[in-house]
Protein backbone atom coordinates (compact mmCIF):
# COMPACT_ATOMS: atom_id res chain seq x y z
CA UNK A 1 0.00 0.00 0.00
CA UNK A 2 2.75 2.40 0.84
CA UNK A 3 4.53 1.38 -2.50
CA UNK A 4 1.30 2.56 -4.23
CA UNK A 5 1.03 6.00 -2.32
CA UNK A 6 4.76 6.54 -3.46
CA UNK A 7 3.88 5.69 -6.79
CA UNK A 8 1.20 8.33 -7.12
CA UNK A 9 2.86 11.14 -5.40
CA UNK A 10 5.67 10.81 -7.80
CA UNK A 11 3.03 10.50 -10.77
CA UNK A 12 1.48 14.20 -9.64
CA UNK A 13 4.86 15.66 -9.62
CA UNK A 14 5.84 14.51 -12.90
CA UNK A 15 2.61 16.31 -13.98
CA UNK A 16 2.97 19.30 -12.52
CA UNK A 17 6.54 19.99 -13.48
CA UNK A 18 6.03 19.51 -16.73
CA UNK A 19 3.72 22.83 -17.77
CA UNK A 20 6.44 24.69 -16.11
CA UNK A 21 9.35 23.17 -17.96
CA UNK A 22 7.72 23.69 -21.01
CA UNK A 23 6.85 27.69 -20.40
CA UNK A 24 10.33 27.73 -19.62
CA UNK A 25 11.99 26.44 -22.80
CA UNK A 26 9.35 28.38 -25.15
CA UNK A 27 10.74 31.83 -24.37
CA UNK A 28 14.94 30.27 -24.76
CA UNK A 29 13.64 28.77 -28.46
CA UNK A 30 11.99 32.20 -29.35
CA UNK A 31 15.39 33.93 -28.26
CA UNK A 32 17.70 32.05 -30.39
CA UNK A 33 15.73 33.14 -33.54
CA UNK A 34 18.03 35.51 -35.76
CA UNK A 35 16.48 38.42 -38.09
CA UNK A 36 17.92 37.83 -41.27
CA UNK A 37 19.91 41.30 -42.34
CA UNK A 38 19.07 43.41 -45.70
CA UNK A 39 21.97 44.07 -47.81
CA UNK A 40 21.05 47.19 -48.21
CA UNK A 41 21.49 47.66 -45.04
CA UNK A 42 24.91 47.25 -44.60
CA UNK A 43 26.12 50.26 -46.17
CA UNK A 44 29.56 50.70 -44.95
CA UNK A 45 31.32 48.40 -47.71
CA UNK A 46 35.34 49.04 -48.17
CA UNK A 47 35.27 47.06 -51.41
CA UNK A 48 36.35 50.71 -53.06
CA UNK A 49 37.68 52.13 -49.76
CA UNK A 50 39.91 49.53 -48.68
CA UNK A 51 42.35 51.33 -46.52
CA UNK A 52 39.58 53.40 -44.42
CA UNK A 53 38.10 56.99 -46.00
CA UNK A 54 40.78 59.07 -45.09
CA UNK A 55 44.96 59.14 -45.39
CA UNK A 56 45.22 61.84 -42.79
CA UNK A 57 42.98 62.11 -40.18
CA UNK A 58 44.20 65.48 -38.11
CA UNK A 59 43.92 68.86 -39.66
CA UNK A 60 45.75 71.94 -38.00
CA UNK A 61 44.37 75.65 -37.96
CA UNK A 62 44.79 78.52 -36.89
CA UNK A 63 41.95 80.91 -35.17
CA UNK A 64 40.77 83.82 -37.06
CA UNK A 65 42.76 82.50 -40.67
CA UNK A 66 40.57 81.50 -43.23
CA UNK A 67 41.27 77.91 -44.20
CA UNK A 68 42.44 76.34 -46.85
CA UNK A 69 42.96 72.51 -46.96
CA UNK A 70 41.46 69.76 -48.77
CA UNK A 71 40.95 66.10 -47.42
CA UNK A 72 42.60 63.27 -48.67
CA UNK A 73 40.43 60.30 -49.57
CA UNK A 74 42.21 56.56 -49.60
CA UNK A 75 39.99 55.76 -52.49
CA UNK A 76 39.60 57.06 -56.14
CA UNK A 77 36.25 59.13 -56.88
CA UNK A 78 35.23 59.78 -53.62
CA UNK A 79 32.49 62.15 -52.68
CA UNK A 80 32.19 64.06 -49.57
CA UNK A 81 29.26 64.62 -47.28
CA UNK A 82 28.68 68.55 -47.18
CA UNK A 83 28.46 69.35 -43.53
CA UNK A 84 29.47 71.57 -40.46
CA UNK A 85 32.86 70.52 -38.83
CA UNK A 86 34.04 73.16 -36.34
CA UNK A 87 32.61 76.34 -35.30
CA UNK A 88 33.23 78.45 -38.56
CA UNK A 89 34.30 75.23 -40.76
CA UNK A 90 32.63 73.28 -42.98
CA UNK A 91 33.70 70.58 -45.70
CA UNK A 92 32.09 70.44 -49.24
CA UNK A 93 31.80 67.24 -51.47
CA UNK A 94 34.92 67.38 -53.02
CA UNK A 95 36.25 67.71 -49.71
CA UNK A 96 37.32 71.22 -49.24
CA UNK A 97 37.24 72.80 -45.93
CA UNK A 98 36.30 76.31 -46.01
CA UNK A 99 35.85 79.08 -43.75
CA UNK A 100 37.42 80.88 -40.33
CA UNK A 101 37.77 78.81 -37.55
CA UNK A 102 36.24 80.81 -35.09
CA UNK A 103 37.46 79.41 -31.73
CA UNK A 104 40.76 78.14 -30.68
CA UNK A 105 40.54 74.39 -29.22
CA UNK A 106 40.28 70.42 -30.10
CA UNK A 107 36.95 69.24 -32.30
CA UNK A 108 36.65 65.81 -33.40
CA UNK A 109 33.90 65.17 -36.04
CA UNK A 110 32.85 62.60 -38.54
CA UNK A 111 33.27 62.81 -42.08
CA UNK A 112 31.23 60.47 -44.60
CA UNK A 113 32.05 59.28 -48.15
CA UNK A 114 30.96 57.67 -50.97
CA UNK A 115 32.80 56.02 -54.70
CA UNK A 116 29.88 54.35 -55.95
CA UNK A 117 27.80 52.27 -53.70
CA UNK A 118 30.40 52.39 -51.30
CA UNK A 119 30.55 54.40 -48.12
CA UNK A 120 32.60 54.74 -45.14
CA UNK A 121 32.97 57.05 -42.12
CA UNK A 122 36.44 58.73 -40.42
CA UNK A 123 36.60 60.86 -37.52
CA UNK A 124 38.74 63.77 -38.26
CA UNK A 125 40.05 65.84 -35.46
CA UNK A 126 40.72 69.51 -35.94
CA UNK A 127 43.48 71.46 -34.30
CA UNK A 128 42.61 75.30 -34.18
CA UNK A 129 45.54 76.49 -32.43
CA UNK A 130 45.99 80.59 -31.48
CA UNK A 131 47.00 83.05 -33.97
CA UNK A 132 50.61 83.42 -32.84
CA UNK A 133 52.67 85.09 -35.64
CA UNK A 134 55.32 83.92 -37.42
CA UNK A 135 58.16 85.18 -39.80
CA UNK A 136 60.46 83.29 -42.29
CA UNK A 137 64.17 83.45 -42.03
CA UNK A 138 66.95 82.19 -43.98
CA UNK A 139 65.71 82.57 -47.68
CA UNK A 140 69.30 82.84 -49.18
CA UNK A 141 71.26 79.98 -50.10
CA UNK A 142 75.46 80.28 -51.75
CA UNK A 143 76.24 77.36 -53.48
CA UNK A 144 78.90 76.04 -56.20
CA UNK A 145 77.81 74.13 -59.68
CA UNK A 146 78.55 70.50 -59.09
CA UNK A 147 78.54 70.81 -54.96
CA UNK A 148 75.71 69.10 -53.24
CA UNK A 149 73.56 72.34 -51.21
CA UNK A 150 72.78 71.53 -47.82
CA UNK A 151 70.40 74.31 -46.49
CA UNK A 152 67.19 74.77 -44.66
CA UNK A 153 64.70 77.22 -44.66
CA UNK A 154 63.85 78.46 -41.10
CA UNK A 155 60.34 80.09 -39.54
CA UNK A 156 60.61 82.14 -36.21
CA UNK A 157 57.32 82.06 -34.04
CA UNK A 158 54.08 80.06 -33.96
CA UNK A 159 52.34 78.18 -32.18
CA UNK A 160 54.61 75.76 -29.95
CA UNK A 161 55.11 72.30 -30.96
CA UNK A 162 53.80 72.87 -34.89
CA UNK A 163 55.84 72.04 -37.57
CA UNK A 164 55.83 74.33 -40.69
CA UNK A 165 55.25 73.74 -44.47
CA UNK A 166 56.92 74.89 -47.64
CA UNK A 167 55.82 74.09 -50.95
CA UNK A 168 57.45 75.38 -54.00
CA UNK A 169 54.50 77.18 -56.22
CA UNK A 170 56.63 77.59 -59.27
CA UNK A 171 58.82 74.23 -60.32
CA UNK A 172 60.20 76.20 -63.52
CA UNK A 173 62.26 78.44 -61.07
CA UNK A 174 64.50 75.72 -59.21
CA UNK A 175 67.58 75.68 -60.65
CA UNK A 176 68.19 72.38 -62.68
CA UNK A 177 69.74 69.88 -59.74
CA UNK A 178 68.00 71.87 -57.29
CA UNK A 179 64.69 70.42 -54.68
CA UNK A 180 63.41 71.98 -51.68
CA UNK A 181 61.04 69.81 -49.53
CA UNK A 182 58.48 70.11 -48.01
CA UNK A 183 60.37 70.16 -44.64
CA UNK A 184 62.07 73.24 -46.00
CA UNK A 185 65.14 71.45 -46.90
CA UNK A 186 67.42 73.06 -49.57
CA UNK A 187 69.32 70.07 -51.25
CA UNK A 188 70.37 68.53 -54.75
CA UNK A 189 73.68 69.56 -56.94
CA UNK A 190 73.72 72.50 -59.18
CA UNK A 191 73.76 71.68 -62.88
CA UNK A 192 74.92 75.32 -64.26
CA UNK A 193 75.63 79.15 -62.25
CA UNK A 194 72.88 81.40 -62.23
CA UNK A 195 70.66 83.69 -59.30
CA UNK A 196 67.70 81.60 -59.44
CA UNK A 197 64.50 82.81 -57.16
CA UNK A 198 61.87 80.58 -56.19
CA UNK A 199 58.51 81.33 -54.90
CA UNK A 200 57.42 78.92 -51.76
CA UNK A 201 54.50 78.66 -49.94
CA UNK A 202 55.01 78.67 -45.84
CA UNK A 203 52.21 77.44 -44.17
CA UNK A 204 52.07 77.01 -39.81
CA UNK A 205 48.95 75.50 -38.99
CA UNK A 206 46.98 77.14 -41.76
CA UNK A 207 48.28 80.34 -41.35
CA UNK A 208 50.24 80.77 -45.08
CA UNK A 209 52.76 83.05 -46.72
CA UNK A 210 54.70 84.03 -49.64
CA UNK A 211 58.26 84.15 -50.03
CA UNK A 212 60.95 83.79 -52.64
CA UNK A 213 63.95 81.49 -51.70
CA UNK A 214 67.16 82.99 -53.56
CA UNK A 215 69.57 80.75 -54.41
CA UNK A 216 73.11 82.33 -55.96
CA UNK A 217 74.83 79.48 -57.51
CA UNK A 218 78.50 80.51 -58.35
Amino acid sequence: MRQWWVLLLAGLAVCAVAPILSSINAPMVEMSRETPVEPRELNLVHRDLPDGLLVEDTVYLTEGIEVDERLLAAGKDVAFRPGHLAAGVRVDRNGRLYGTPQRAGTYVASVEGCAGRACDQDDLTLVVLGNVPWQPRELAFPGRTGVALDGEIGVDGGPAGVLPTFTVTDDDKLPEGVSIGPDGRVGGVPAAPGAFEVPVRICVAGNCAGVVVQLLIA
